[in-house]
C-alpha cells in the first residue's frame, strides 16, 4: 500500500502543470464547449479564461463551465496574452481563441510532441472543415503576411496566425509582448525564429463558428495592422537590411535626378536647374547617412539579441524540466 502511494505521488510530481489560456470578447455562444471540451481532453490543464470587455455574459457562462476567470481590462488580444503571460504559472501552456473554431482532441498531441521533443513552441496549421471555416481572403492574406516573414526571418512556420498554440514556460516568461492586438500571433513568429528556438506544428481541424457569433477580425484593417507590425519588426531586428534598401532607393533618386543636370553641365558649362542639383546631392547624402545608420543599429541590435538569448536560456526548458522530474 506504501509503495502504491508512493509511486501514485511520484507520478503526480512528475505530471507537467499545464495552462490552457483562452483570450475572450463577448464569446458567450461558444465559450463554454472550448471549455467542456478541453476539460475532457486535458483532466488535468487548469483552464483559464480572460474576459476582455465582454457585454454579453461571457465570464458568466465561462465560470459556469468550470473555468477560471480572470479580466483584462486593456482591449485587444496582444494586451490579453501579455497578461495571460505575466500573471499565470506552468510548464506548458496551450493558447486557443474561444470561438470553438479549434479541434481541442488535437490539444495532447501538440503537448507531447512539446514534452517529447523539448520544443518551444508548436503550432496547429490551419486544416479547414468546409468552405465558411476558413475564408478565401483570410487564407490569401495568411499566406501572403507568412511568406513575407518566411523571407526575411526563415521559412520554418506555414501558418503564421493561427490562434492554436503550445508554448514551454521558457517561451512565455522570455517574450516580450509588445502588440495590442491581432498582431501578437506575428510576435510569436519573429520571437522564435530570431532566437532560433525548437518548434514545430501539427495540422488541426478548423471548424466554422457557431451559429450566433460572429468573427473579431477585419480581413483588411487588421491585415495591415499585421504588415505595419511586420514592417517594424524587419526595422528594429533587421536593421542593415532595411536601411540598406532606403540607402539604395536615396541613392538612386539622387542620381537620377542629377543626369539631366550632368548633361546640361558637359554640353554648355552652366548649372541653370541649381535647385535639382541641390536636391540630388541631398537625396545621395541622405543615402549614405542611413547606411550609416543600418551599420550602427546592426550593432546595437545584435547586442540586443544575445541579452535576449541570454535570458531566454536562463530559463528551464522542455526537456530540463522534464529530466528534473524524472530524476
Amino acid at each position: 500500500m506504501t509503495a502504491s502511494l508512493s509511486r501514485l505521488a511520484s507520478e503526480v510530481a512528475a505530471a507537467p502543470r499545464i495552462a490552457v489560456l483562452i483570450p475572450c470578447f463577448n464569446e458567450a455562444a461558444a465559450i463554454a464547449t472550448v471549455v467542456r471540451d478541453f476539460r475532457a481532453v486535458l483532466p488535468s490543464a487548469t483552464i483559464f479564461v480572460y474576459d476582455n470587455n465582454s457585454t454579453d455574459g461571457t465570464a458568466e457562462v465561462a465560470r459556469a463551465a468550470g473555468a477560471m476567470v480572470r479580466r483584462e481590462p486593456l482591449q485587444g488580444k496582444g494586451n490579453v496574452i501579455r497578461r495571460m503571460f505575466a500573471d499565470i504559472e506552468a510548464d506548458f501552456y496551450v493558447l486557443v481563441d474561444g470561438d470553438a473554431t479549434y479541434d481541442a482532441a488535437a490539444a495532447p498531441a501538440m503537448l507531447e510532441r512539446a514534452r517529447q521533443e523539448g520544443l518551444d513552441m508548436v503550432t496547429g496549421v490551419r486544416m479547414a472543415e468546409g468552405g465558411g471555416a476558413y475564408r478565401r481572403g483570410h487564407r490569401f492574406g495568411n499566406r501572403l503576411l507568412t511568406g513575407l516573414v518566411a523571407v526575411v526571418f526563415g521559412n520554418r512556420v506555414s501558418d503564421m496566425l493561427s490562434g492554436y498554440r503550445v508554448f514551454s514556460r521558457r517561451f512565455v516568461k522570455s517574450f516580450p509582448a509588445l502588440a495590442s492586438g491581432f498582431e501578437t500571433e506575428t510576435e510569436f513568429t519573429v520571437h522564435a525564429l530570431e532566437l532560433a528556438m525548437p518548434i514545430g506544428e501539427l495540422p488541426v481541424h478548423y471548424r466554422e463558428r457557431p451559429v450566433g457569433t460572429a468573427s473579431k477580425l477585419n480581413t483588411i484593417r487588421d491585415g495591415l495592422r499585421i504588415l505595419r507590425t511586420i514592417v517594424q519588426l524587419v526595422k528594429e531586428e533587421r536593421p542593415l537590411p532595411f536601411f540598406s534598401i532606403a540607402a539604395g532607393l536615396l541613392f538612386l533618386f539622387g542620381v537620377l535626378l542629377f543626369w539631366p543636370v550632368l548633361l546640361t553641365y558637359l554640353e554648355t558649362g552652366l548649372v541653370p536647374r541649381l535647385p535639382t542639383a541641390i536636391l540630388s546631392f541631398g537625396l545621395v547624402l541622405l543615402s549614405f547617412l542611413s547606411l550609416a545608420c543600418g551599420l550602427i543599429l546592426d550593432t546595437v541590435t545584435r547586442g540586443r539579441r544575445e541579452a535576449k538569448r541570454i535570458a531566454y536560456l536562463a530559463i528551464p526548458g522542455p526537456l530540463a524540466s522534464a529530466w528534473a522530474r524524472d530524476a
